[in-house]
């Protein structure tokens, strides 16, 4: 993994530069944290443009040193934030990227550029310049799992810029994310007969990834199955796996053992992490998504090291006041505005982390450990004070931009402390807990599970609605959705501490495997909470003795961590509400 910052500026434009010699440095300093083991800077002239390309590394892949942005004699260029884990050979000695720019430079024509895109499956974001066409290349993976930001030049920024991160809410762009619908190109040599140099945009030209998705395995998630049946037949309990879905467990549990196996294997270990020390760690409720993670990592991390679990947990000063107070919602308004101005007194109050997502997560790593017993689990309790959770909000903001949702906030707040990896462990249940600082580089993270599965409770009001057509335009309106939702907010959040996330159940492998599954083989809103939603994985997990987790309902990470709405006053906010600052 590493971050990407590039801009293109007219050299002859003392607006543009004088703001990139404030903005780039900012930047490139964001960059440098995701990838902290090598950065460097390169600037090429090209006409009457200059081309600044900076690239960082956190080293994943391959035995020897990388430094980027990878280059050659004759001017082409490589900025590459991704993992390929399928559709090009790469042995554990070789790394990635150097693989896919000598792929590159084979190439001559832009629709072989896209194709070589199409047939590679991980998580990425790239910038690559072609010397021989003059073309400039940029895009993301097809579900947006790496953040790229743009910038189009205006007349008081009169440049393009594109970034993995930001530096928080600046005057000196106006960011967006790069759309994953399309490669993009810009022709340098059309750019260089372009008077004014805002017109940049009429010189992009879209390849749509659709014209490739017939031929190529990883141009374009699949589209759902509409299959229907009148009346598909109903399961009665986990505990017995009806004829008619025991192929679809064994390939699920075959397609997710695989996806995690690509994720965890042959993570180089850096100089400062001792053999025996975890390179894997998970973020990890106790729910069944992170727990099916955590027991699949089991079967393929190296046995003598430990696998870390991150279940982070917030002191949340509004829930310890209606604890302390009773809930003052239903109080006459000047009654309740007065309570709300009057400090909490803590006086009375012991602080727990005790939060939902603790309570289930030390419940479900005791079924690990019994199934599991001779991996080492490390449980780290990650406890947030809500001074320390204030003063970091700021960072987190910044980081997170351009997303500006009470809701991003809730959530981005709870990934930030939880990639950290800073808190305590217990070496057994009850014993006192100790200072553990988590040296994972790899965090894997559950997400995609609930679009993929029918998960969400949206999907429920779906078929009460309108019956299974319903649900099954529902779960494409989820896969449509993947690669706008929150995923490049995440990347951004998690890569500032220079770790990187992977999500195992967004595999374009496993997304196209359960997308083409009919909709009753992966869940039945007929059944009951706990039973009928994530049907396929529930069955999967009951399966591989999870018993547990498999009956579990979904609780919103937010929520579970008490990451939402802590402050006093704020019960009522609405997620999708801006923030005020």
């Amino acid at each position: 993994m590493c971050g990407i910052a590039f801009s293109i500026s007219r050299r002859s434009d003392q607006t543009a530069s004088e703001r990139l010699d404030e903005l780039f440095p900012r930047l490139q300093a964001a960059t440098a944290a995701r990838g902290p083991d090598a950065q460097e800077t390169i600037t090429q002239e090209i006409e009457q443009h200059r081309l600044t390309f900076t690239a960082s590394e956190l080293r994943l892949r391959g035995d020897n040193f990388v430094k980027q942005p990878h280059s050659d004699d004759t001017g082409n260029l490589l900025c590459w934030n991704g993992e390929i884990f399928e559709g090009l050979e790469v042995s554990p000695a070789e790394n990635d990227g150097v693989k896919l720019f000598d792929k590159l430079r084979a190439t001559q024509t832009p629709h072989e550029v896209a194709r070589v895109f199409g047939e590679i499956e991980g998580p990425y974001a790239f910038v690559y310049y072609q010397s021989a066409t003059q073309i400039l290349y940029f895009a993301r993976d097809p579900l947006g799992r790496r953040s790229l930001l743009v910038h189009y030049p205006d007349e008081t920024r009169p440049y393009f810029l594109l970034s993995s991160v930001s530096a928080g809410l600046h005057d000196a762009y106006v960011l967006e994310e790069v759309s994953t619908e399309n490669i993009y190109t810009i022709d340098l040599k059309t750019l260089a007969s372009t008077p004014n140099f805002l017109d940049l945009c009429t010189c992009i030209t879209e390849l749509s990834r659709s014209e490739f998705s017939a031929t190529l395995p990883f141009a374009h998630a699949s589209p759902v199955n509409r299959v229907l049946l009148d009346d598909p037949p109903r399961v009665a309990s986990l505990d017995i796996i009806p004829p008619h879905l025991i192929t679809a467990v064994d390939d699920l549990i075959a397609q997710l053992d695989r996806s995690v196996m690509l994720r965890v294997q042959n993570i180089p270990r850096p100089k400062d992490v001792a053999p025996g020390q975890a390179r894997v760690a998970i973020f990890f409720s106790g729910g069944i998504d992170s727990t099916m993670l955590a027991f699949l990592a089991d079967r393929h991390v190296d046995p003598d090291e430990p696998i870390d679990l991150l279940n982070v947990a917030f002191e949340n000063p509004r829930k310890i006041a209606v604890k302390v107070e009773g809930n003052i919602g239903g109080l006459p308004k000047r009654e309740k505005k007065q309570k709300l101005r009057e400090p909490l007194d803590y006086s009375s109050v012991k602080v727990s982390y005790d939060v939902p997502d603790r309570i289930t997560g030390l419940q479900e790593v005791e079924e690990l450990r019994r199934l599991c017993p001779m991996r080492r689990w490390n449980f780290l309790e990650v406890n947030v004070p809500f001074e320390e959770s204030q003063n970091a909000r700021t960072t987190v903001e910044a980081l997170m931009f351009p997303s500006r949702t009470v809701m991003d906030l809730s959530l981005a707040i709870a990934l930030y402390f939880a990639a950290r990896g800073i808190g305590q462990v217990r070496s057994h249940p009850g014993a006192e807990p100790e200072p553990y600082t988590s040296p994972a580089r790899v965090l894997l993270n559950g997400l995609g599970s609930d679009e993929l599965l029918g998960g969400y409770g949206r999907h429920r009001t779906a078929f009460k609605a309108a019956g299974w057509q319903a649900v099954i335009d529902e779960l494409q309106l989820e896969i449509d959705r993947i690669p706008t939702r929150n995923l490049g907010r995440d990347d951004r959040v998690i890569s500032s501490w220079g770790k990187e996330t992977r999500h195992p159940f967004l595999s374009l492998s496993v997304v196209n495997f359960l997308a083409q599954l009919p909709v009753h083989l992966k869940m039945d809103p007929r059944l009951e909470s706990g039973l009928g939603e994530k049907l396929l994985l529930r069955l999967a997990a009951r399966k591989l003795g999870l018993v547990e987790a498999s009956a579990r309902k979904k609780r919103a990470m937010q929520f579970g961590s008490h990451s939402a709405r802590m402050a006093p006053g704020e019960g009522d906010r609405k997620g999708d509400l801006m923030l005020d600052r």
